[in-house]
């Protein structure tokens, strides 16, 4: 048994559990266990520690911000986690030329160029679960959106996407009302006012992640109007992330959906 095969899923506690049960039937000493579990905690490459246990700790593997770090550190990162067994490792917000660099280092990655995220030694064997619809006010919000739902995806839950349904044309959100009604929680992503999701927190009694997108025109401010129109929703059950956070609110809404699962 390797303890150090360590996946972004719950099969890592299976791990911990099978080493146990072994001890328990005395087919390893507890010297030998602990060894196990003590060993690679972490892989130290100077620039970054890789924490190796973060599944361990919270049930999903770190995942790498890709922004502001150089592509032979993203290259670094993303080795050292592939070669100690970790799969579907996220590496967020990097650009087309580290995806090329880390599939030149010999890395098995699948890049989405919208969000700008790409997925390391992917493993769709795990089936994906429960409901998580993601909703845009416009095209513009896609890249955002994009983030929130890969990184659900990745994380092992059946997402729907309702892109272009913003409060312009509420005919268009009304004709997905079915859809929204099913879900067990809603990302909606929203610049501009950032409408959208008091919209549909006020239809829907799904959690609602409010994601505020910067794209607007200048009163917008980058993102802001969005947010504190969502901070302010008199929806109940509205919840906002940070502007442009696609991933946190897929790494929430994961939480949420899988709930009683």
């Amino acid at each position: 048994m390797h303890i150090n095969r360590i996946e972004q899923s719950a099969s890592n506690k299976d791990e911990i559990l099978e080493l146990l049960r072994k001890v328990q039937t005395l087919s390893i000493t507890p010297e030998e266990a602990l060894l196990k579990l003590q060993t690679s905690p972490f892989v130290d490459l100077d620039y970054a520690k890789v924490d190796l246990h973060r599944g361990l700790r919270q049930g999903i593997g770190e995942v790498i911000y890709g922004q502001n770090k150089t592509p032979e550190q993203i290259v670094g990162i993303v080795s050292a986690m592939r070669d100690k067994g970790l799969k579907n490792i996220l590496v967020t917000r990097i650009a087309g030329q580290t995806a090329d660099l880390l599939v030149n280092a010999g890395v098995e990655l699948e890049y989405h160029p919208i969000p700008r995220l790409g997925i390391a030694v992917k493993d769709d064997s795990r089936p994906r679960v429960g409901s998580i619809v993601v909703a845009s006010a416009g095209t513009s919000d896609m890249s955002v959106c994009e983030e929130a739902a890969l990184t659900a995806e990745t994380l092992g839950n059946a997402v729907t996407r309702v892109y272009d349904v913003g409060v312009a044309g509420l005919n268009r959100l009304f004709d997905k009302l079915d859809v929204l009604l099913s879900a067990k929680v809603v990302i909606v992503v929203a610049g501009m006012e950032g409408a959208l999701a008091s919209v549909i927190g006020g239809l829907i009694g799904a959690p609602v992640i409010a994601v505020p997108t910067s794209v607007g025109y200048g009163a917008n401010f980058g993102g802001l109007s969005a947010l504190l129109s969502m901070l302010n929703s008199c929806a109940s059950g509205v919840s906002v992330v940070n502007i442009d956070n696609g991933f946190g609110a897929g790494y929430i809404a994961n939480s949420i959906n899988k709930i009683g699962l």
